[in-house]
């Protein structure tokens, strides 16, 4: 797998899929990696050449010196983008991911065809308790938080049904930089899009979760209001939708994909 050389930062990328396919990026939720796509690779690339990248500070990228912001990691894409020589994608984001679709979305449309925002939000959190969750990793590591972490990320019949899954996914958290996921916190801390989601232009796919304790149904359905032409679907999951729901996550996103392609 590539990497690529970016302002100040080294971006780990992969390419799935036929070569002459639509591109369809894949952005990453905070604390994971390109195998958290893995359940879903193989729909994607049935037809769209699928590109997955670790975000900065995260994966398999680079860790330059934090804080980020939320603009840094957009930029990247783009960035990603101009280096691999694609002019415009497809995006589909989760969590982190996600937010990073909404930058997107308000300040490079002309690079978006379509969006997917998943288990995301316009503002998460507050400034505190971003600020608890810093201050805890950078004394005691990811691996101390990765416990509880994990356990809000899928409901307990997934735990229950596949524990092989959760535990590759925890592996792949508890693995995450300890400075990559903390400056990476930061830009969630520091983010508040709300007031900029009637901006985006690109059709949406807002895609929320029953029992998501990390972001509210309602958090996703005010994304989905907010913009001038998105749809809104719910999946009976936790936070981490593309792995506990694969079938259903992309199976709803091709067909949103497909529908009055551009």
């Amino acid at each position: 797998m590539p990497d690529v050389d970016l302002d100040q930062v080294r971006i780990h990328y992969q390419f799935d899929g036929p070569a002459n396919g639509p591109v369809l990026v894949l952005s990453n939720s905070l604390g994971t990696g390109l195998p958290m796509w893995d359940r879903v690779l193989p729909a994607f690339t049935q037809q769209y050449r699928v590109l997955r990248y670790d975000t900065r500070g995260q994966g398999a990228s680079s860790v330059p010196p934090g804080p980020y912001t939320l603009e840094v990691l957009a930029q990247d894409v783009l960035s990603l983008l101009s280096t691999l020589g694609i002019e415009h994608c497809f995006f589909c984001g989760l969590s982190l991911g996600g937010m990073t679709g909404i930058w997107l979305g308000i300040h490079a449309q002309d690079r978006v065809r379509k969006l997917v925002l998943a288990n995301t939000a316009a503002r998460i959190g507050t400034v505190s308790g971003w600020n608890d969750r810093i201050r805890q990793v950078e004394q005691e590591g990811v691996e101390a938080l990765a416990d509880n972490i994990i356990e809000r990320w899928f409901t307990p019949a997934f735990h229950q049904s596949s524990p092989g899954e959760v535990q590759a996914t925890r592996a792949m958290l508890a693995a995450s930089p300890t400075q990559g996921y903390a400056a990476c916190c930061a830009a969630i801390r520091d983010m508040d899009l709300t007031s900029d989601l009637h901006l985006i232009r690109s059709p949406s796919l807002v895609i929320g979760a029953e029992f998501d304790p990390v972001i509210s149904s309602a958090e996703s359905r005010i994304v989905q209001q907010g913009i001038t032409e998105a749809t809104y679907l719910e999946l009976p999951t936790a936070h981490l939708s593309a792995i506990e729901r694969p079938e259903e996550f992309s199976r709803a996103v091709l067909s949103f994909l497909q529908s009055q392609e551009l």
